[in-house]
């Protein structure tokens, strides 16, 4: 069986859908992001590397977002 690959065309959609997209998309990594970090501290065994861990990966995606928006 093989694989068919398709060239993108000469008419593209326009850039801005896909960079509101990105920023829909980095907004709700930050958020489950929060969100599991969260549920690793709510634990009666709190797992705080863990949660450091999310923590770190909500402000990634924060700055991402930021620097999305600053460039658009």
């Amino acid at each position: 069986m093989s694989t068919v690959m398709t060239l993108a065309s000469s008419h593209a959609a326009p850039a801005s859908p896909l960079s509101e997209l990105a920023i829909s998309q980095l907004h709700a990594q930050a958020e489950n992001a929060l969100s599991v970090a969260l549920y690793h501290l709510r634990q009666p065994a709190a797992n705080v590397p863990g949660a450091a861990r999310k923590a770190v990966q909500a402000l990634s995606a924060l700055n991402a977002l930021r620097a999305l928006e600053v460039a658009a």
